[in-house]
């Protein structure tokens, strides 16, 4: 084990002593200390250690017990710093030595102020640095450990101590640059970005170097900036990251954590942040795609193959960054989110988000749990279409789902780094769905044993396909632009013009989100692969009793299924997969060896029990199927008197006629009005035409214009895909 020198004992004498975050002093005997940088690095050790909590919690054990074992077991040798670890351990050496830093100033760990733990972070990461991260060395695979990985964590480690180290500055100098930040570009935009600035600001604190300060913070600028391709959040709210992924539970984390971690430490000081627009980001971009404490694996990249509760990971951190970030913003903010997090952490019974948070998001989540003035937010109810990145969730009381499309824009999946190599058909169409009590449904196992060729909802080639089919880091997108659809913010028509990855599949896909119901419309279904093409209506991991009639099938403690006039094939398997093993109930047609314009129809009825999916099939009225073609798909509703369509090209369908491709929703009301709300999935429409069956009296609400029974839209293709609602007075006479 190493032992502190004594100038080092001589360093953190006073911190041990003291025993608070609050008395560690940074060392810098050598020169006159700018008080700019002094409040700048107790600032972050600040928000390293959170705010004042209880120090006997779990979480800060068993910080104290690692950072106790990585103290007991370092050995230096030319090869390593623990023998289990042979350099270069691009990631395990850092983030052991980050680990003994945080446990130096986090209160609780047993270690907190420990000269001898400060003495051995300080002897590491200069023995790491000059056999690995020395100034001059070749970096040797993946450029991330190299510029934010190693980096990142080393100088976190340094400010947090104390330690002096001005050699790691030079390090710091050579693999990041001033000029690494000069163009937003490649492989410096969006959460690549703002770790780049976290490295950028850390390397200041080590040398007072005021204009890398500034670098850090003014690089920050195009991060928030909407864009229209490429990396970085839309005005839809997507989030994508490597050009075509969906992000916001990976990428997208790390930078609204890095965000909240900057605006935090910055604070008070000189290079304060003031650009409020990060705070939209939370309700806009993140919450839609957290349920119950967890976040859907929809927008979470090759990530889905980590491990088993990766999703309930990822929605702890996003707690985290939106807690930290609240104590940055205006109040209402902060009130609004303290109640939306813990209306997560209520609901999430699986991995509670207490008992399993790290301890900044203890510190922070326990007060407000016992806190009775903050309520806890109820899951919220609604439809949050996402064109962009071809996501859509639909939330109705008790049962929620989620779609995952691939487009002309965004990737069929994404693989790399040996990650995720089965994940071919996560965007042929993918429907999640979880009613009350199923929120470890795609946890616990799920994607290391469900068969990947059988996913909830796609329409696929059984062709089978290698691992890692297709082009790596999500360059997998189709040739097609109509995917998307129209929401009025509670129902909404979402389709998907889809092509097989990898083979010649093609179908058109539409779903209808209803109150109690997704209505499942598969059109055009065309092949020459040689091997049948299947549609999956679900693939659930349960061992729950599965009833089958003729027209319809219900599985105990899920839901039921409404399938008119189709053979539904069932399996009951048990799979193994990453040394787990679980059971599975799937539920498919087969339309066959090289379809010729195939058709299914099926309604999903999340949560149902028996005599209810029972009523729905013996009630073909609740919802008329209008048209299922190559050209069209629609559906009725009249209890609701809604219609909602997706034209895949001009047509009539219910009462509305469409000049070009679009997707349409149109509801009457009791008073004589009705909604219509249009989009333009494909983003090129210079006017859209919708005539109506009944007159136009009056037009309310709304950017169109009418004449007689025709409402006319301009510049839908400036939408970028988003949805326009006008509220309009009918003649019913």
């Amino acid at each position: 084990m190493l032992r502190p020198s004594r100038r080092s004992l001589l360093r953190f004498g006073g911190v041990a002593a003291a025993g608070t975050v609050g008395a560690l002093a940074p060392a810098r005997a050598a020169y006159t200390p700018d008080t700019a940088f002094v409040l700048l690095r107790r600032r972050w050790r600040e928000v390293t250690a959170g705010p004042p909590h209880d120090p006997r919690a779990r979480p800060y054990r068993a910080l104290g017990r690692a950072a106790a074992r990585h103290l007991a077991t370092m050995a230096p040798r030319s090869s390593s710093l623990w023998p289990d670890e042979p350099f270069p351990s691009s990631t395990v050496t850092p983030g052991r030595l980050r680990t003994m830093a945080h446990a130096y100033v986090i209160d609780g760990t047993g270690l907190t102020g420990d000269p001898a733990l400060a003495a051995a972070v300080e002897q590491g990461v200069a023995h790491y640095r000059r056999h690995v991260y020395a100034a001059g060395a070749d970096p040797v695979g993946n450029w991330w450990h190299w510029q934010i990985g190693i980096p990142r964590a080393l100088l976190d480690a340094v400010v947090l101590t104390g330690a002096d180290d001005p050699a790691l500055a030079e390090s710091a100098d050579h693999f990041v640059p001033p000029r690494r930040l000069r163009h937003y570009t490649g492989t410096s935009t969006a959460a690549n970005r703002v770790d780049l600035c976290l490295v950028t600001l850390l390397r200041a604190m080590l040398t007072d170097d005021h204009a890398r300060a500034e670098l850090a913070v003014s690089a920050l600028a195009p991060v928030l900036v909407p864009v229209s391709e490429g990396d970085g959040f839309y005005r839809d709210g997507s989030f994508v990251q490597h050009t075509s992924v969906p992000y916001q539970g990976g990428y997208g984390v790390t930078l609204l954590s890095g965000l909240a971690t900057l605006y935090a430490v910055l604070r008070g000081t000189p290079w304060e942040l003031a650009d409020g627009r990060v705070f939209d980001l939370v309700e806009r971009s993140f919450a839609p795609f957290v349920r119950d404490g967890a976040c859907m694996d929809l927008v979470r990249g090759r990530g889905i193959s980590r491990r088993s509760w990766g999703d309930h990971e990822r929605g702890r951190e996003i707690a985290a960054a939106v807690l930290l970030l609240g104590e940055s913003a205006p109040a209402a903010y902060r009130q609004r989110w303290q109640a939306m997090v813990k209306g997560w952490a209520v609901r999430g019974t699986y991995r509670p988000m207490l008992e399993h948070a790290a301890p900044a998001l203890r510190a922070r989540l326990a007060p407000i749990m016992s806190d009775a003035a903050v309520p806890a937010a109820p899951e919220p109810v609604g439809h949050r279409l996402l064109p962009m990145s071809a996501r859509a969730v639909h939330r109705r009381p008790g049962w929620c789902a989620a779609l995952s499309m691939a487009s002309d824009r965004i990737g069929h999946y994404e693989h790399g780094n040996g990650e995720n190599p089965r994940g071919w058909h996560t965007g042929s169409g993918l429907l999640y769905w979880w009613a009350d009590g199923h929120g470890d449904h795609y946890s616990d196992g799920f994607w290391a044993t469900v068969d990947p060729y059988r996913l909830p909802g796609t329409t696929v080639s059984t062709r089978r396909l290698p691992d890692g089919a297709g082009e790596a880091w999500g360059g997998t997108r189709t040739p097609w632009r109509w995917v998307g659809g129209a929401t009025d913010g509670t129902y909404a028509a979402v389709g998907q013009h889809l092509s097989g990855l990898e083979s010649t599949m093609e179908a058109f896909k539409s779903w209808f989100f209803l109150d109690d119901a997704v209505i499942c419309l598969g059109a055009g279904i065309t092949a020459r692969d040689g091997v049948p093409v299947e549609t999956i209506l679900d693939n659930r991991r349960t061992t729950a009793s599965l009833t089958a009639a003729d027209g319809w099938a219900h599985l105990e403690g899920h839901g039921g299924y409404v399938i008119p006039g189709q053979q539904l094939r069932t399996l009951r398997e048990s799979r193994s997969g990453g040394g787990v093993r679980r059971d599975y109930v799937t539920l498919w047609l087969d339309h066959g060896v090289d379809p010729r314009a195939a058709s299914y129809q099926y309604t999903l009825l999340p949560g149902a029990d028996l005599e209810r999916t029972r009523a729905w099939a013996a009630d073909p009225g609740r919802v008329r199927v209008l048209a299922n073609t190559a050209r069209l798909q629609a559906v009725h509703v009249p209890a609701r008197r809604l219609t909602a369509a997706c034209f895949w090209n001009a047509g009539t369908a219910g009462g509305l006629t469409a000049s070009a491709p679009c997707a349409v929703l149109a509801q009457e009301h009791a008073d004589g009005t009705a909604t219509l709300t249009v989009a333009d999935p494909r983003r090129d429409l210079a006017e859209l035409a919708v005539t109506l069956a009944a007159p136009v009296t009056g037009l309310l609400r709304g950017p169109a214009r009418y004449s007689g029974r025709t409402l006319t839209f301009e510049r839908l293709g400036d939408l970028e895909g988003g949805s326009v609602t006008v509220t309009l007075r009918l003649d019913t006479g």
